[in-house]
């Protein structure tokens, strides 16, 4: 089945995606988040095919929330999660950062998980018990830093609380800092080795089920801001503090939870 929704990915990519971008004109949700005809498109076409390898809901971002609820409670047992362009704002820019995330998740965890960029053509996927990899290297691919002052962060300073923000932004304990508009790949960064560490204040489900896999077969740990059990809070708004490295996780960890 990895086979299968990695092609589908790509194809729906192909056909779907690369077309329109640096064309498709954009729309605003309620929330204010941005919406192409891509994002619609594409979320059709990976449903079609999804469903047909393995016929069980589906959550995609592109639904309303009230859809989104009613499928995910469907899919109590098995349940596909689809974000058909992650990054949609840099999509619509044309800046060349923006990825498709498909997870299968079993009993609410991820089974499967597939990122792909199409733009660098880099496709990360793993599946339960069988470790992640980018396009067909295991990962990780680069060493890590041996301490959070010299590590590479990828942190997303919006969704944190100010003064949290205000820290970090003013005094950070790392080295350099890193935001580029894409959950799904700062998630498959990290467990590449790119990022060393990595924080963000609040993702949704689509943002976090297939990225989270990839790191935890990539050897990574992670919790949120207020649970040490990732899984443990809130399904539509969970917080990510990561990383590969399990020292320097601990120490990543320890100094947020001394800050929130």
């Amino acid at each position: 089945m990895l086979e299968a929704v990695i092609d589908a990915v790509r194809e729906v990519a192909r056909k779907e995606i690369i077309p329109r971008y640096l064309k498709v004109a954009h729309r605003r949700k309620s929330d204010g988040s941005l919406f192409t005809d891509a994002d619609i498109a594409a979320q059709e076409a990976l449903s079609g095919r999804l469903t047909r390898l393995h016929p069980v809901p589906l959550v995609g971002e592109e639904m309303t929330a009230a859809q989104q609820s009613e499928q995910y409670l469907l899919g109590a047992e098995d349940l596909w999660c689809v974000d058909p362009i992650d990054g949609t704002s840099n999509f619509v820019k044309g800046l060349p950062y923006f990825a498709v995330s498909v997870a299968l998740l079993r009993h609410g965890r991820p089974l499967l998980g597939v990122v792909y960029d199409p733009v660098a053509e880099e496709v990360f996927y793993a599946e339960a018990g069988r470790g992640a990899f980018l396009n067909g290297e295991p990962l990780p691919i680069k060493e890590q830093s041996p301490s959070l002052r010299n590590a590479l962060a990828g942190v997303d300073l919006k969704r944190l609380n100010p003064r949290l923000a205000c820290e970090l932004a003013a005094a950070p304990p790392y080295m350099s800092q890193r935001n580029f508009g894409a959950s799904t790949l700062e998630w498959c960064y990290t467990a590449a080795g790119r990022f060393d560490v990595y924080l963000h204040g609040g993702q949704k489900l689509w943002d976090y089920a297939a990225g989270s896999l990839i790191l935890a077969e990539a050897g990574g740990a992670m919790c949120t801001l207020t649970h040490d059990d990732f899984w443990a809070d809130d399904l539509w708004h969970r917080s990510v503090v990561a990383a590969l490295d399990h020292d320097l996780f601990r120490e990543w960890k320890t100094w947020l939870q001394a800050r929130v």
